[in-house]
């Protein structure tokens, strides 16, 4: 019984006690005006007058925070909103300190936790000042957990991408080496190439001869050939045996009904004789027989459906063309037809391959083996310059202060939402894919890193994407924070073609900058 007793007096003045202390911890604070933080206290002297911080007027130690701003710059209405610029400090104890605008004191809003900014109002505000800071320290732990293994996962990393970077250079100087020996290689099979088909060249003048005699032949064969279907047809429609193709004489045809009413108009007969009223026969043969014989071929090919070899087919080809070039400029007026209805002079037929003697056959092999090799040198070269370019664009680009990103260069990386497919692929673009099918959107080109002075690593910048209808062109702006993994956490599109993705991967687990700041330490 007694020893109960001794126990539950010895709880109570613990009790008693740890109470004593708490308060003592509270009510220990260095003597300050309301709204100045303790690292500013000393500046405060209550004994003496206190002099402006811009040393602009000195004021009796009275008149500090009586809701009149006595100094410029503020300094002497820290727990008020008499100056327009000052700034109230918030101690926030069990939390961070916070400093507000002076305008934001008494205005029936709490801002500090601890409710220091509303003495003077209504406004009931709570002190969950220990809750927060609770809070706080516990999500401070945790990040604080995930740099640390995460910055295991940064290391490796970061010597992956040491170890890749020695190796793109190791290749560099072994692919500069090998472009040297293969362009002289290429050269040497240049030279070789030029001296025999140098050789080539004269050994096939005399054949390119025999090829442009034989074309002169051909296209003289075929043009005496035409001269003599002209003159025949000439013959066959100038019935009065004058010499002269006349106007009468061309309508008794048909076949140069061209509006198909049924019979030959004085125009449509002009039409044929180059809008003339006649024409003898040098005249005819030279200008007129170019538009009149598709027609009269096609009047013969219609009257003698026979079997039509393989120049007849040609030929029938052609009439089928000008009939169709015809048809379609029935609507407009006949000087213009006459200009739609010229053929162009078909090309001549290009001779069968001549021959060559056995020493020339050997030079032209010769030359297309040369030519052969020295493409195949000059695609060798141009080979190790695209690879080279690659390697050196690969190291110019920054892969964060240990390299640490290198080992993400060229992977990709998915975000799904209702709507859409969106990729990532680091230091190269990133896109856009509707779920619903069609093509990929180009939302930009890797750009360079973006984020601010302390650590330009914290954000990504891609570029120049497809442009918006009748809008600018599309970038992405991407957030690099720590994770456990490499994973896209969000898309967005806060802008018109302007999207933002959150991005985190252990390459970025790396212990913050330390900020200095008096104010941003806890207070207890």
């Amino acid at each position: 019984m007694n020893g109960n007793f001794c126990m539950k007096t010895a709880s109570v003045h613990f009790l008693i006690l740890l109470t004593f202390f708490v308060r003592e911890i509270f009510s220990s604070e260095v003597p300050r005006p309301r709204g100045v933080s303790l690292s500013r206290a000393s500046l405060y002297p209550p004994d003496t007058d206190f002099i402006c911080f811009d040393g602009s007027k000195t004021i009796p130690f009275i008149r500090i925070n009586d809701d009149y701003c006595d100094c410029l710059d503020a300094s002497d209405e820290p727990g008020t909103s008499a100056c327009p610029n000052g700034l109230f400090h918030c101690t926030n104890a069990g939390h961070r300190p916070l400093n507000i605008p002076s305008n934001r004191v008494n205005d029936g809003i709490c801002d500090c936790c601890d409710g220091t900014d509303e003495y003077a109002t209504e406004t009931s505000c709570q002190n969950n000042c220990i809750e927060l800071g609770r809070s706080a320290r516990e999500a401070a732990q945790k990040k604080a957990d995930l740099i640390k293994a995460g910055k295991q996962i940064r290391a490796e990393m970061g010597q992956k991408g040491v170890q890749l970077k020695q190796e793109k250079q190791m290749k560099l100087a072994d692919l500069k080496k090998n472009r040297d020996e293969a362009e002289k290689l290429k050269l040497e099979k240049e030279a070789l190439k030029k001296e025999i088909e140098s050789l080539e060249d004269k050994a096939l003048e005399y054949y390119r001869k025999l090829e442009d005699e034989a074309k002169i032949m051909k296209k003289e064969e075929e043009s005496a050939s035409q001269r003599a279907e002209a003159i025949e047809t000439f013959n066959k429609f100038d019935s009065n045996q004058d010499g002269w193709l006349e106007i009468s004489e061309v309508k008794v045809s048909t076949s140069f009904d061209r509006d198909g009413n049924g019979e030959v108009s004085d125009e449509e007969a002009k039409f044929y004789l180059n809008f003339q009223e006649s024409v003898d026969l040098d005249t005819f043969v030279k200008t007129c027989w170019k538009t009149l014989r598709p027609v009269i071929f096609r009047e013969g090919a219609e009257k003698t459906p026979e079997k039509k070899d393989d120049e007849n087919l040609e030929e029938e080809d052609e009439m089928q063309d000008d009939q169709e070039l015809e048809e379609e400029s029935e609507d407009h007026d006949y000087e213009d037809e006459e200009q739609e209805s010229q053929e162009p002079e078909q090309a001549t037929e290009a001779p069968p391959t001549i021959k060559y003697d056995d020493e020339t056959q050997q030079l032209v092999e010769r030359a297309t083996a040369a030519r052969n090799e020295y493409e195949e040198a000059r695609k060798l070269v141009n080979d190790i310059d695209r690879e080279i370019k690659k390697i050196e664009e690969y190291l110019g680009k920054d892969f964060g202060t240990d390299e640490e990103f290198a080992a993400l260069e060229g992977q990709c990386f998915d975000y799904e939402d209702h709507e859409y497919i969106y990729k990532l692929c680091l230091f190269d673009k990133t896109t856009q894919q509707p779920k619903s099918g069609g093509s990929n959107v180009r939302l930009g080109f890797w750009g360079h890193w973006s984020g601010p002075e302390h650590n330009k690593y914290e954000q990504m910048t891609f570029e120049s994407g497809q442009s918006c209808w009748n809008g600018p062109k599309r970038t992405t702006v991407v957030r690099v924070t720590c994770g456990s993994d490499n994973q896209v956490l969000s898309v967005s599109e806060p802008n018109r073609c302007e999207y933002f993705f959150e991005f985190v991967t252990p390459a970025a687990c790396q212990e913050a900058p330390v900020v200095e700041n008096e104010d941003l330490h806890d207070e207890l």
